[in-house]
């Protein structure tokens, strides 16, 4: 009976409460109804009696719209709110005691609750699609602190928030003043987390303030130096920014990212190609705004580019100077122009490249990212968003100790100029100690020698003439035993080509002048190269000639390179008498024929000629003469010819000797068969017996003196024949003439 009357009681309440909410919601739609009734009765009224303000009636006709929708709207929400706490009374009431939770566990699941809330409303408020409300630094460090699981992406997030606010702090603090003080605290932050944030930043800051341009250069090379991965990362925005405005158009554009650009040439960040692609770029098609642009650019990188690369900078100027002479473009332009061939002829003194308060950076330390136009591609825009990482805590721990070290090796680095020399002695000493007790490590893979020469080559193909790759290359700062190496590398370049070029031998003579240690090493090569010049096809054999002939005729190397070259038909093969052959008619092509005889018969380099002139044999000698009279340079060899004229070839020699060998023999069996006779008889028979020897060879002597006599008397007699022959035809010519 109680369940029941309780029951009753529990539908009497409801029953009681639905009828009160229907009357009271039928009382609110009659009110509502009078009231938009008497509201259009009013506006109605208004409207005919102000037909002249229609303006001020539709104002006021939708105020008074939102007005009755506020109005409704917070109505509705008042009743369901009612609605609702009706609805969790009645669901307390019939909660049975065994299924109360306690208070500790109650506490507990709120704390849970508030804290997982607090990390869903932190992550809502920097998740949104516009970046989220503005959170002061102050609150968005208490909230930082509140979460206690670092690992989490909640407090990754605030850290990522806190970090995008620092780094864009100190970029538009920077100055010239306090630029060492800003890096040091920009290395503290975890850049290399927050690159794609740290380019956006100090890009977005260059194009609102171009006269700091320089400044955030030298804040860029500085970075540079210390992680290429940011300095290139910037460069290649920098690169597809300026593209992206050159085919929208762009010119404001187009000028701050090239600006840009042209700093960061000036500080070796970029490579000079990248400058001399976009001027091309700008030049080739001309417009008004692309000119506009280019000499804006000029003006920036024009010292440095003139430094570094001085034809690419002309050829930039005489295109520039076809155009003012075509005149299509606008008069303002026009005097652009001139303006710059103005500036240029001023040597850029007013457009400094890089002024010296902001050359921080030594040129040893700093990376040079060769990009050009068409490499850039990927800008890697994914950097600037925030992304979890599942091991934050290590890699953070691990930019810590980077930035650890790299802050004390700067502040170690300046306290160790003002040491003296002895306690660095005494530093060198010790660490020389140690090297020797810890293991030498030796690298067999050459991955060092690898890059070094692909480094070489780059740099040399790179480069316009001679003298800017020397230039380069003398910056590389070789280890020593390195120097060979690049002696190898000119000539395998050289090999290489399909016709000669003398960039390569002007730029080896141009090392062997600058220091004398590379004298040596292409010494060494040359007697290499000649020895094993039969591995070479036609083509290579005859670039390395001609290579070592331009460093014979400027003197780079020393003539005493060619005593290793024995002139003969044992000593030479095919390939070894191509590369004579070439060598020699590039050398008469140099110095002339009587030059080169003149050098030939120096004396000072007798022994280095002996080889290719021989002396020693008349059939090496004939060689060597049939060999110069051959390739065209007979002339060399007339000091052979007169040799091997006063020394002969003696023929009836041997044969005498032979007939007298013979004679001995006899003798000497005649004395061996007169066993029975006395000593001193056989020792009378063998004195005759040389006696007779020596006197037929004396007959022989004679004998071949008179045959030459007579030889001789010939050739006489034919002379005097022939003048004979040329007086009598003078005499008929004479007769007939008379």
């Amino acid at each position: 009976m109680k369940r029941s009357h309780s029951k009753t009681k529990e539908t009497r309440e409801d029953y009681r409460h639905s009828r009160d909410s229907d009357r009271s919601r039928d009382r609110d739609k009659t009110r509502e109804r009078n009231r938009d009734r008497d509201q259009e009765r009013d506006r109605d009224h208004y409207y005919y009696d102000n037909r002249n303000n229609r303006k001020n009636v539709s104002h006021r006709r939708k105020r008074d719209f939102e007005e009755t929708n506020r109005e409704e709207r917070s109505y509705e929400r008042h009743k369901l709110r009612k609605v609702k706490d009706h609805r969790e009374a009645k669901e307390n009431k019939k909660m049975p005691e065994r299924n109360k939770i306690t208070d500790k566990e109650m506490e507990k699941g709120e704390t849970n609750a508030s804290d997982e809330a607090r990390q869903n409303r932190t992550v809502d408020l920097l998740t949104s699609r516009t970046g989220g409300a503005y959170i002061p630094p102050a609150k968005l460090r208490i909230m930082q602190a509140e979460i206690t699981d670092k690992s989490g992406a909640a407090y990754q997030r605030i850290a990522w928030e806190a970090l995008k606010k620092s780094i864009h702090g100190y970029i538009n603090k920077v100055n010239v003043s306090n630029i060492g003080l800003i890096t040091r605290e920009l290395l503290k932050e975890n850049i290399v987390r927050g690159r794609g944030l740290l380019a956006r930043s100090i890009i977005q800051a260059q194009a609102a303030s171009l006269t700091f341009t320089s400044v955030y250069a030298a804040l860029t090379a500085i970075i540079n130096s210390k992680f290429p991965n940011i300095g290139e990362l910037i460069l290649k925005r920098l690169v597809i920014q300026f593209k992206r405005g050159f085919r929208r158009n762009d010119k404001p554009l187009c000028i701050s990212s090239g600006t840009f650009i042209a700093h960061l040439v000036n500080q070796r960040v970029a490579h000079e190609i990248v400058a001399l692609e976009i001027l091309t770029l700008l030049v080739e098609t001309p417009t008004d705004d692309s000119v506009e642009v280019a000499i804006a650019f000029l003006k920036e990188c024009g010292m440095k580019l003139t430094e570094v690369s001085r034809k690419g900078i002309e050829a930039i100027f005489e295109m520039l100077r076809n155009i003012l002479h075509e005149g299509q473009l606008d008069k303002r332009v026009q005097y652009m122009i001139e303006v710059i061939f103005q500036v240029r002829k001023d040597g850029f003194k007013d457009h400094e490249a890089v002024p010296e308060e902001l050359d921080l950076v030594e040129e040893e330390n700093q990376f040079t990212h060769l990009i050009t136009l068409d490499e850039a591609t990927d800008s890697q825009d994914i950097l600037n968003v925030f992304k979890f990482d599942a091991e934050y805590i290590n890699n953070e721990d691990k930019y810590k100790e980077l930035s650890k070290e790299i802050l004390n090796s700067d502040v170690s680095g300046s306290e160790s100029e003002e040491e003296d020399d002895e306690e660095e002695s005494s530093d060198e000493d010790s660490t020389a100690v140690a090297e020797g007790k810890e293991d030498i490590i030796v690298d067999n893979t050459e991955t060092n020698l690898t890059a070094l020469r692909r480094t070489i080559y780059l740099t040399i193909h790179s480069s316009l003439d001679f003298e800017e790759c020397a230039h380069k290359l003398m910056k590389m700062q070789l280890k020593p035993g390195q120097e060979t190496e690049l002696c190898h590398m000119f000539l395998d370049c050289c090999a290489e080509m399909r016709t000669y070029e003398k960039f390569f031998g002007l730029l080896a003579g141009r090392f062997c002048a600058i220091n004398k240690m590379y004298v040596t090493p292409f010494e060494q090569i040359f007697q290499d190269s000649y020895h094993t010049i039969h591995r070479l096809d036609t083509n290579k054999l005859r670039n390395v000639s001609k290579f070592f002939a331009h460093l014979l005729f400027t003197d780079s190397i020393s003539w005493e390179v060619l005593s290793c070259i024995k002139l003969t038909e044992e000593d030479t093969t095919s390939s070894n008498r191509i590369f004579i052959k070439i060598l020699f008619q590039e050398l008469s092509e140099y110095m002339g024929l009587s030059k080169l005889n003149q050098r030939v018969k120096d004396v000072t380099l007798k022994h280095a000629f002996e080889g290719l002139f021989p002396r020693d044999d008349p059939k090496n000698t004939r060689f060597a003469i049939n060999f110069f009279t051959s390739i065209g340079l007979g002339g060399l060899t007339d000091d052979l010819r007169e040799h091997l004229k006063s020394h002969p070839k003696p023929v009836i020699i041997p044969v005498l000797e032979q007939k007298s060998e013979s004679a001995s023999d006899s003798s000497a069996d005649s004395s061996l068969s007169s066993s029975s006779e006395s000593s001193s008889s056989s020792s009378s028979s063998t004195s005759s017996s040389s006696n007779d020897s020596d006197v037929s060879s004396d007959e022989d002597m004679r004998k071949g003196k008179k045959k030459l006599k007579k030889e001789q008397r010939k050739k006489q007699m034919t002379k005097e024949n022939k003048k004979k022959h040329k007086k009598k035809e003078k005499a008929k010519k004479m007769k007939k003439v008379k």
